[in-house]
């Protein structure tokens, strides 16, 4: 019974490896279609701590040239910034043509961990709620494709996968202190959504919620959908011929006593 679970599991590996390398390679016609055609493209990724989010970015991005596609993830932000315009802050970052950005959370924190945890007034709150759907429609008419993704998880498995932080030396520096705190505020943060949702979920600028209780299915059905998203052909890469060396006329490599090597401990 075990082998058979074990044959199970290691199918179903497959599968997923086979279905992200094919996506992998779509990414990357994506990618030149972009680049070619000067695009831009601004993709959010926000929903609930241990979602799924980092995941999902990581596998989008993996393919991708960092000088094409750039990951925006933000700290807390400085006084000056706090003194500023809200949206100020994430302007900068926003795509040039050929560009796609990707925002690991984004304007959206003002109307979920600083609603909830008390960083911004009621009237801040309430001002972002009437401005943001403007401001994104601005974003649109201005030439940037926008989609947004709602990383939607369950709390049991929301604690399971706080608990394997917890526990793992490699997963420990995930967890934070505001993860506690969004743990036990778990319906203040799920009232916040839904409040998000209704003044922000637009005809121009709609949210996309992914289940994402398996996170290898979630990955999969979000990238999946980022490309049906994006109207792009396949380009036709030029040919590449690899040059000759030329030959080594005049010059004398130094010993190799001279530099100063990684021991080779593998």
């Amino acid at each position: 019974m075990a082998e058979s679970n074990n044959k199970t599991e290691k199918k179903k590996k497959l599968n997923y490896e086979a279905e992200l390398e094919t996506l992998h390679k779509e990414l990357v016609h994506l990618q030149e279609w972009v680049k070619n055609e000067g695009l831009k493209v601004v993709i959010i990724f926000e929903g609930r701590d241990a979602s799924g989010k980092g995941g999902t970015i990581k596998r989008f991005t993996e393919p991708l040239n960092p000088r094409v596609c750039k990951v925006v993830a933000l700290g807390v932000p400085t006084e000056k910034e706090k003194s500023q315009w809200y949206f100020q802050r994430y302007v900068p970052y926003l795509p040039a043509a050929g560009e796609i950005v990707v925002f690991d959370r984004s304007w959206y924190n003002r109307a979920g961990v600083e609603k909830v945890m008390g960083f911004c007034t009621e009237s801040e709150y309430n001002e972002f709620l009437r401005s943001c759907p403007e401001f994104e429609r601005m974003l649109v008419r201005s030439g940037i494709i926008v989609l947004k993704y709602w990383f939607s998880v369950s709390d049991e498995e929301q604690e399971k996968r706080f608990k394997s932080r917890i526990e793992s030396p490699l997963k420990r520096w995930k967890f934070s202190p505001m993860d506690l705190e969004s743990r036990s505020r778990w319906m203040e943060y799920s009232k916040a959504k839904d409040v998000m949702f209704a003044h922000t979920d637009t005809k121009q600028v709609p949210w996309y919620v992914v289940d994402a209780d398996n996170k290898k299915k979630a990955r999969l059905n979000c990238i999946s959908h980022i490309l049906s998203k994006i109207p792009y052909e396949k380009m036709n890469l030029e040919p590449i011929e690899l040059p000759s060396l030329p030959e080594h006329v005049g010059y004398v490599r130094p010993p190799m006593d001279y530099q100063t090597f990684v021991p080779d401990k593998y």
